[in-house]
């Protein structure tokens, strides 16, 4: 295990979660720059194989980031030629998402990064052990998403 700050010491799932969510990042951000992309495009791109179309507020919610870091990935991957944004017929602010050729292609060698990156990330736990993982990142999740930040509780 590594050193755990003293500050940190009462937190110690907290600061393993952390320790975690840095490692996977970066190696699949290494894995993801072998197929020109950045960290956060292979979900979007997951997003639209499996409903193409999709209006730029329903991609944003779905993947659950921020709207220029959503915005500034779909314009990297239009100048990619990955997929076209064009205005809605029934309501031209709205913008919709559809894949290029480029981009539908790119559906087997992602789920093969995606395939790898589990293996890689499982490969020191039992079966059960990475079910129980993920029943466990699910429910933490949920804890967190559920609960009021403070500063929604004092208004």
């Amino acid at each position: 295990m590594p050193h755990i700050p003293t500050t940190a010491a009462k937190g110690p799932m907290s600061y393993a979660i952390f320790q975690l969510a840095r490692a996977h990042r970066a190696h699949a951000a290494a894995l993801l720059r072998a197929m020109d992309l950045h960290p956060g495009q292979e979900l979007l791109l997951m997003q639209l194989f499996d409903r193409d179309g999709q209006t730029q507020s329903e991609l944003l919610e779905s993947v659950g980031l921020d709207h220029s870091t959503v915005s500034k990935s779909l314009r990297r991957m239009q100048d990619a030629g990955l997929l076209v944004r064009e205005p809605a017929a029934h309501d031209r602010r709205v913008m919709v998402v559809h894949l290029t050729d480029k981009g539908r292609s790119m559906r087997e060698p992602i789920a093969a990064l995606w395939q790898a990156l589990e293996e890689t990330s499982a490969r020191n736990l039992s079966e059960q052990q990475a079910e129980s993982f993920v029943d466990t990142a699910y429910a933490i999740a949920e804890a967190l998403s559920s609960r009021a930040l403070p500063q929604e509780e004092s208004e």
